[in-house]
Formats: C-alpha cells, sequence, structure tokens
C-alpha cells in the first residue's frame, strides 16, 4: 500500500494538467505549512526564526526543468538576489538549486557559466552552495559539472541518493565534498534503483557511514529518528567530531525534533523551499511517506 501511495504522488509530482490547476489550492492543500512563502524578504524572515532557535538554514526557490536561455539567466539572478539578502539580513543560511532551473537542459556552458556567477556570489559572503540532485538521467551530468566547478570552487557540493544502486560508488568517489545524503524522492526504474523500504535505509546508512569513515562531511537529511541515533551512537563510536556532520530537515517536518538536535549541540539545518512553483515539491513530499498526507489533509479542512 505505502508503495502504491508513493507512485500516486510521484505520478502527480509530473502531471502538468493536474499542476496547472492546483496552484489555486496551494493554501487549502496544506502547502503553506510545508513552503517559506513566495519571496525573498518571506524566506529570510523564515530563516531569521529558525536561527532564533538554534538552527541554520538552507533556501531554495523552487522551480526546475527549465527549457530556454532567458529564465534560466533570470533563475540565477534570482539566487544571487538571495545570496545577497542573506548577507544584509544575516541570516545564517546556505543556498541550495537544482541545475535544470539553470539551463542544464537548454546548454552545458550555460548552465556552468550561471553556476559560476552563483558561486563567485557566494565566495564574496563567504557562503555555501548545495546543488540538489534530481531524477536519474540527471545523475551524471550533474556529477560531471560539479568535477568541472570544483576545479575552481571548493564551496559547492550535492547529494546523493541512496535508493540509486550506484550510490556507494558516487560516495567513494566524491571524497573530500561535502554531501547531503538523503534516501531519493523521485520514481525511478527497478534497473537502477532499489524499491524496497528495508534495502533503502540499509543502504542509506552504508553511505552515510562511508562517507564520515572518509573523513568527509555529511549532512544527513533525514526525519527518521532511528536512523538519527543510529549515525549519533556510530559518531560516537568511531570518534567522529561533531563539526563533521550535520542533520537536515525540511520545513515544517518534526519541528520539535529539531529543536531537540539542535540542543543538543549538533547542527541542525532546516531546509527552506519558497517560491510560486512549489506544486512538484509538495507532490514529493507527500509521496516519501504517507504520514505526509495529513498536512494536506489538516490544511484543507482547516478552511
Amino acid at each position: 500500500m505505502e508503495m502504491i501511495t508513493r507512485n500516486f504522488f510521484l505520478f502527480l509530482s509530473q502531471n502538468q494538467f493536474i499542476k496547472n490547476r492546483a496552484t489555486k489550492w496551494g493554501p487549502k492543500l496544506g502547502a503553506k505549512q510545508v513552503i517559506a512563502g513566495e519571496s525573498i524578504r518571506e524566506a529570510m524572515e523564515t530563516a531569521a526564526k529558525l536561527n532564533e532557535d538554534g538552527l541554520v538554514c538552507t533556501v531554495d526557490h523552487l522551480g526546475e526543468f527549465v527549457y530556454n536561455r532567458e529564465e534560466a539567466i533570470e533563475s540565477a539572478d534570482y539566487c544571487i538576489r538571495t545570496l545577497e539578502a542573506m548577507d544584509e539580513t544575516g541570516v545564517n543560511c546556505n543556498l541550495s538549486l537544482k541545475l535544470t532551473q539553470l539551463g542544464l537542459d537548454v546548454d552545458y556552458n550555460l548552465c556552468r557559466d550561471n553556476m559560476v556567477r552563483i558561486l563567485e556570489t557566494a565566495k564574496k559572503f563567504n557562503n555555501f552552495v548545495r546543488i540538489d540532485m534530481e531524477d536519474y538521467s540527471h545523475l551524471q551530468p550533474t556529477l560531471d559539472l560539479l568535477a568541472d566547478l570544483r576545479e575552481q570552487y571548493d564551496n559547492v557540493g550535492t547529494a546523493i541518493q541512496a535508493y540509486l544502486f550506484r550510490a556507494e560508488k558516487d560516495v567513494r568517489s566524491l571524497k573530500g565534498v561535502n554531501l547531503r545524503l538523503i534516501k531519493g524522492a523521485y520514481k525511478e526504474s527497478p534497473t537502477v534503483a532499489h524499491q524496497r523500504t528495508e534495502d533503502i535505509d540499509n543502504n542509506y546508512m552504508n553511505i552515510i557511514k562511508t562517507h564520515l569513515l572518509n573523513g568527509s562531511y555529511a549532512a544527513v537529511a533525514t526525519h527518521d529518528h532511528n536512523i538519527i541515533a543510529e549515525v549519533k551512537k556510530f559518531a560516537e563510536e568511531n570518534n567522529i567530531p561533531r563539526d563533521q556532520f550535520e542533520f537536515q530537515m525540511l520545513y515544517g517536518f518534526r519541528s520539535e525534533l529539531q529543536k531537540e538536535i539542535a540542543a543538543e549541540g549538533y547542527k541542525m539545518r532546516v531546509y527552506i523551499p519558497f517560491g510560486e512553483d512549489w506544486y512538484g515539491y509538495f507532490m514529493r513530499r507527500l509521496a516519501e511517506r504517507p504520514q505526509n498526507v495529513t498536512f494536506a489533509l489538516r490544511g484543507f479542512f482547516s478552511k
């Protein structure tokens, strides 16, 4: 049943017809509970409030699959304005982005040029940029561009998804890179990805341990308290310092646990999405865990 629910919401996340009609329902679908408004100002206000609770942040201007140069350049400009706003407001916050939003499907060099502009701005403000991982078709192009960029910039990293068979190999090849380690949020073929939850969980812990033992920085992105407890125990048993890893969770999910982790002295980073293009992101969150559907129901019946 869980797999059926997951596949249903992943199908909805890619359905343009439904997306076009769902936007006006956003607040009632519960999206407002997990998305920090539509503007940079709202994102900065949310980050500042979380900072007050001892939490650090990363913000992501929602959007993906841009197919022309003008939109890609506009998206890059928006990322730069977001980095400038972080510096102006003094929030403790990084930037997350998707390469398809910056023109990866239009032209490699266009996307690279956009990333260079963004990374130069981030470097000026001593900030870090995370490249979100997208579906399998964009995995290798993302890693290729990351390798290209890291020849000149060290303030950039990416994410590796544990449901992919190749995840451990990729983690080992990215020794020394700041990686967000996640289970995965797209519907992928059984030829490239684990399908059973147990297999994904096992591989997730495997890549976390592999990256930490390699002496690399790991951002452990999960809401699973059992995995969080296991990572804490593993770090203690292997003398891995707390400044070599952090925990990450999504804005609007398990907020009390986020505060508890921060109070224990661990770095706890909250991923804050914002913008008008919320639909695909929200559907993937519902697909990840059936329990997340309660957000939609709660929002729908609250009006």
